[in-house]
């Protein structure tokens, strides 16, 4: 299902990447996303999903190919400019979180506008960006009063998992990348936040790329891609 028409937000056309000259660990002739659309990509360890979601990001740029982004070329911009683009257009839902644990939650999820003047001003139009990121919070299932005087490092897996992505959707991001975010929980906590963040992103329009092990969760999507085995063993 394509639910914003047929003109792409994220268009990827012949995608090579290999690590320091090696053989290539992603290939991938054509990825695209539209607006608003929920992707689900699987695959085995080894086949490149969490390199495809750095590139997708302008992590880093294909050593042949081009990811296009709201009609950029991610690999025409410098590394300083890639990083004010993923700021501004991109959300981004890291497998470990990567949360700073010498800030409260509500300021974990300011980090997301930290560095983006267009994410700042879409959150203020909910009031402001310290109201929208405790709606966001609330939203997700995490109640923040109780525990704004906690350290991120004294909360569950669970609870750290909501802190990270309400740190990825604020601002309305037209693109937000999820790199198996639900790894260490059980399956209806995994079911739950899944419903949770794909409703938050379908509140903002946002378009959403998944990577995950778990195929349970592909019912979730509105698509799945599967990225092929690598020709040899590879950390994906």
């Amino acid at each position: 299902m394509i639910p914003w028409g047929l003109t792409p937000l994220l268009s990827c056309r012949d995608l090579r990447f290999a690590w320091d000259g090696r053989r290539d660990v992603l290939v991938l002739p054509h990825f695209d996303v539209a607006r608003g659309e929920r992707v689900f990509v699987c695959g085995p360890s080894g086949s490149g999903k969490s390199t495809l979601l750095g590139l997708l990001a302008g992590v880093g740029v294909p050593r042949e190919g081009r990811v296009v982004l709201l009609d950029t070329v991610l690999s025409g911009l410098s590394s300083a400019q890639r990083d004010r683009f993923r700021a501004d257009h991109v959300g981004y839902v890291f497998q470990q979180f990567n949360l700073l644990p010498y800030l409260g939650l509500v300021d974990n999820v300011l980090l997301g506008c930290a560095f983006s003047a267009r994410r700042t001003a879409c959150a203020a139009l909910h009031g402001t960006p310290r109201a929208e990121a405790e709606r966001l919070l609330a939203a997700l299932g995490l109640d923040a009063a109780p525990l704004r005087r906690r350290s991120v490092a004294a909360l569950s897996v669970g609870q750290q998992q909501r802190v990270a992505a309400a740190r990825a959707l604020i601002g309305s991001p037209e693109l937000v990348l999820a790199d198996e975010p639900t790894s260490a929980l059980d399956a209806e906590a995994r079911d739950a936040f899944v419903a949770l963040l794909l409703a938050e992103c379908r509140r903002n329009g946002s378009a959403v790329v998944f990577v995950s092990h778990d195929l349970a969760l592909a019912r979730h999507f509105d698509r799945i891609v599967r990225l092929p085995a690598p020709a040899r063993a590879e950390a994906a």
